[in-house]
């Protein structure tokens, strides 16, 4: 596409490139940008600079009178004023002004025509411009020339940092949302994943508001029957590992709407992380980071451009970003229809949850709302004891109104649409860290294969003592003494001492949600 012009958002520059090609992108980042590369495998190699991850304590909401009522305030959504927000916008698009040239990118947020939104982002790194190309649902010849206004505007002025000084700031670092005016302004970060998570931290609020829950999933679909699942984990827990499934079709990793039609993604990529990776543990990804992907702070061999994918010494957070299609078994458009099963995964490293268990609608928002993990802290100092992570809506970071409005749009759909809900742990199994064994993941894989087949409908449960849940007790292809945790752990005591941590860690993380949910939700939880 040709130029276009920006005065009417206050910048002045006149070359404009607007939806460049991806070959036109490499072309110009390796112009612009002294240490981008192009990798052997053909993507793009990219740096963000000091910043190789989000900043997720210099987010700012802005207050305002429409949404200031409906906004979950706190460590997560950091307010501030207008008046400093147009301080902030004022500063980045004096910034854009001085860039010989910009870049805009028009795409959608959202497979669903009915609830898609219109995204421009304005930025000065050939980088970010492919990124957010490969992130968004790339438009048609047809749908950019009658894209018209956008929905909403991400002006990234990254390289350019805040003004510590300005109220509210803490950091040279700020991205800011205006819900009201559809806005994000980033200074003080050119780490690409902030606009990804922008426009998700958008959907989170716009979409409720229609009836619509976002959720920080992964989903695929059956080929065959068309039924389709959402899979709901924090880091390490297996969600990428367990959604890259040959028998089924990828509708997307990360970021989908459950509407009254079925699922659909919200993203046109994914944004995998690329430590370690390899053709043999992940050959979907593996392949889909080649010509139009862009690989994020990895460290290459000058001589050949093979990426050492193994080499953390510019961070732990390498990233690869590709279009969606790229990954074979995608399902084009990402869209499904409504789930029959929403699974939790959660890595308990205490070794009390079961490997899998049955939810009812009270205990799926309890969960849901808990978002529970546990990982192992490492040997520092001689800790090697698991350590808690509650992250509510298997999203924290990222949400907007209070969890419990998820929550609640979550059972509504669940009820609606009959779908069942699972949790299903990937952790330790025969006891905790130390004692026990991390379990299988064929085992893992025999247990989600007999939900998506069905198998698992009318089965065999026992309830849990502790948490409540019904603990299914027979699995194909998976040993029975295994999915019991009271039985399979080989000292009963120790057992009954690690399920009463665990429920009081449980019960102490929910006392912030009280206020939020109904009792039945409440009394949902484990017992101390």
């Amino acid at each position: 596409m040709g130029a276009m012009d920006l005065t009417p958002y206050g910048i002045t520059v006149a070359d404009v490139r607007r939806n460049l090609a991806p070959s036109r992108l490499y072309e110009e980042a390796i112009r612009v940008d002294e240490k981008a590369a192009i990798a052997d495998s053909g993507a793009l190699i990219a740096y963000s600079g000091e910043k190789t991850g989000r900043s997720p304590t210099d987010k700012r909401i802005v207050r305002a009178d429409e949404s200031e009522h409906e906004i979950w305030w706190g460590s997560v959504n950091i307010n501030i004023d207008e008046a400093t927000y147009i301080i902030n916008l004022e500063r980045a698009k004096d910034y854009l002004n001085t860039r010989k040239a910009l870049y805009v990118v028009d795409a959608f947020a959202g497979w669903d025509p009915k609830y898609r939104l219109k995204v421009r982002v304005i930025c000065s790194r050939p980088y970010h411009a492919l990124f957010m190309h490969t992130m968004l649902i790339r438009p048609t010849q047809e749908e950019l020339a009658n894209f018209g206004d956008p929905e909403v505007i991400i002006y990234n002025a990254g390289q350019f940092p805040a003004n510590q000084h300005t109220p509210g700031m803490t950091s040279k670092t700020s991205v800011d949302v205006n819900l009201e005016k559809r806005e994000m302004v980033i200074l003080g970060t050119e780490y690409a994943g902030e606009m990804k998570k922008g426009v998700f931290t958008m959907m989170n609020y716009y979409m409720p508001k229609l009836g619509v829950l976002s959720m920080h999933c992964s989903s695929t679909t059956d080929p065959q029957s068309g039924h389709s699942s959402v899979m709901f984990g924090l880091s390490g827990t297996g969600k990428t590992t367990l959604s890259a499934d040959p028998k089924r079709l990828l509708i997307g990793d990360d970021e989908h709407c459950w509407s009254d039609d079925g699922i659909f993604n919200i993203e046109g990529g994914c944004y995998a992380k690329a430590i370690d990776l390899a053709p043999d543990s992940e050959p979907e990804i593996f392949q889909a980071l080649r010509f139009g992907a862009v690989l994020e702070n990895v460290v290459y061999d000058e001589d050949d451009h093979h990426v050492d994918f193994s080499n953390t010494s510019i961070t732990q957070n390498t990233r690869g970003a590709y279009p969606i299609e790229f990954i074979r078994n995608a399902k084009i458009p990402c869209i499904a229809g409504h789930p029959d099963d929403v699974i939790f995964l959660t890595c308990d490293a205490f070794g009390v949850l079961p490997p899998v268990s049955r939810l009812s609608p009270a205990q799926a928002m309890y969960h849901f709302i808990s978002g529970y993990t546990a990982k192992v802290a490492g040997t520092e100092m001689g800790v090697n004891e698991p350590q808690a992570t509650f992250s509510p809506c298997f999203g924290g970071p990222f949400l907007v109104w209070h969890p419990g409005k998820y929550a609640e749009l979550l059972a509504e759909k669940m009820a609606k649409h009959n779908a069942k809900v699972w949790l299903v742990n990937t952790g330790w199994a025969g006891g905790g860290y130390g004692v026990g064994s991390r379990f299988k993941l064929k085992y893992t894989r025999a247990i989600i294969d007999a939900i998506h087949g069905g198998v698992l409908s009318d089965c065999k449960t026992a309830t849990d003592p502790y948490f409540g849940v019904e603990t299914v007790t027979e699995v194909p292809g998976v040993p029975s003494e295994l999915l019991v945790p009271k039985t399979s752990w080989p000292d009963a005591a120790a057992y009954e001492q690690a399920a009463k941590k665990l429920a009081g860690l449980f019960i102490a993380n929910f006392e912030k949600y009280a206020g939020g949910v109904s009792p039945a939700v409440l009394n949902a939880g484990p017992k101390g």
